[in-house]
This record gives C-alpha cells, sequence and structure tokens, in this order.
C-alpha cells in the first residue's frame, strides 16, 4: 500500500445513491465494503463526510435563516450521516468509533486528538463528525484539519467524478482531465478542488490530496495502492 494512513472525504450527496435526498442504504454498504478492503490489508482510515444530503447552512442562509444557526445544523447533519456510515462498517465487522467536534455524549465521543490517534493505532476506522464544530467553515475545512492532527498521508476526495478537469466534464465535452497538478496551478487556473480556505490549510502542510470516484467499486483500494487513479495535487 502506497498510503499507511489515509483522511477519506465524502459528500453527504453521495450518500444519497440516486434518491433526491436522505441516505441510500445501498449506496452505504458499498462504500463500507469498499473500507473493509482497505482495513484488512492494515491501513488506517479516519473518514469525514458532509451533511448537504439533508441540510446546508449556506442554503439555508442564502434563504433568509441565519448563518450561524444554519452551520450548526448542517454541522449535525453531517453527525446523522456518521452514524449511519458507523452502522454500515460495524455490520461488515469493522471496528468504528464516531468522533463529534460538538458533544453529545450519548451517540458519539467528543473528538479527542490523542484518543483519534490511539484507535486508529488499534485498527479502529475513525469518524470525524460535526464539522470543526465552528461556522463559517466547510467539511473540506474539516477533513484537512483531522488530516493534519492525525498525521494522515493523504486526502482522498471521494467524489461522483473520476478527477480534476479543465473545466465541468458534465456540461463540457472538450474538458481534458489532469491525471497531476500542483497547488499552484490549481489557483492559477481557477480550479474547483475544495474552498479556499482547506486548499491552502492542505498546501502549506504540504499534504496531497487525491480527487477520485469513489462510485467506482475497486476504486478506492486502487488510490491507495498507488495506482494512477483519480487526480493527484501535490507540490
Amino acid at each position: 500500500m502506497q498510503y499507511k494512513r489515509i483522511l477519506l472525504k465524502l459528500s453527504g450527496e453521495a450518500l444519497m445513491g440516486n434518491r433526491q435526498y436522505g441516505i441510500d442504504p445501498d449506496r452505504l454498504k458499498e462504500y463500507a465494503e469498499d473500507i473493509k478492503q482497505l482495513t484488512d490489508k492494515g491501513v488506517e482510515i479516519a473518514i469525514v463526510i458532509g451533511g448537504g444530503n439533508i441540510f446546508r447552512g449556506l442554503a439555508g442562509a442564502s434563504k433568509g435563516m441565519d448563518r450561524v444557526q444554519g452551520d450548526h445544523m448542517g454541522m449535525l447533519a453531517t453527525v446523522i450521516n456518521g452514524l449511519a456510515l458507523q452502522g454500515a462498517l460495524e455490520d461488515e465487522g469493522i471496528p468504528t468509533r464516531l468522533q463529534s467536534a460538538i458533544k453529545i455524549n450519548e451517540v458519539s465521543e467528543p473528538f479527542i486528538r490523542r484518543k483519534a490517534l490511539r484507535h486508529l493505532e488499534k485498527g479502529r476506522v475513525v469518524i470525524f463528525g460535526g464539522g470543526t464544530g465552528n461556522p463559517y467553515f466547510t467539511t473540506d475545512s474539516a477533513a484537512v484539519l483531522r488530516a493534519i492532527e492525525i498525521k494522515a498521508n493523504v486526502i482522498l476526495k471521494g467524489t461522483r467524478v473520476d478527477g480534476i478537469y479543465t473545466s465541468d466534464p458534465e456540461k463540457d465535452s472538450k474538458a481534458t482531465k489532469f491525471d497531476f497538478i500542483s497547488f499552484e496551478d490549481v489557483l492559477k487556473k481557477g480550479l474547483k478542488v475544495m474552498d479556499t480556505t482547506a486548499f491552502t490549510l492542505s498546501q502549506e502542510n504540504h499534504l496531497p490530496i487525491v480527487v477520485f470516484d469513489m462510485n467506482t467499486r475497486g476504486n478506492l483500494l486502487k488510490v491507495v495502492a498507488g495506482e494512477n487513479i483519480g487526480t493527484t495535487v501535490n507540490l
């Protein structure tokens, strides 16, 4: 395996499958099976999931809702998704811990860095819910922050697109894919990988990002094994 410890970033929308909202149990099961392929090989895995399948704070704010309140609702949505994924992973026999940046002691542990590291060392998958615990920060920022804190080797951003393109491949048939690209070139070309705060934090800490299609079965294992899947962003 090329990477020993990874931070897997999943969007909330990815959990919807073909639904319009909510969580698709079949998609959850597929993700859990793909993650089990890694745990069976001794890869240490931490996961951050968005909450867009349930609620987006920014979307609520655009319709007149208080932004801080909306963001807190979004953070709770990520905990719901984390609980769902935890259940799916445990159904596959994978020991899993959910840690939340917002204290909800009845359903999750509080985020404690040393405890998270210990779980990873013992082979448990750690799901980080609740974002950063602060409004105005996305789950992309939470993913990069947690990856740095746990000393992950890489951030794997699982999406429905198989990498970074010169333009939106779903809208532009002439869009071409990058196999490798530098942080600097992403910024120069104005490409959208993560929000600016998260992307800059990753760049400053020399933490590579791999953007790949999570919905193609087996891709996750291929990425961690070092195959040229998706797009790698590095220095």
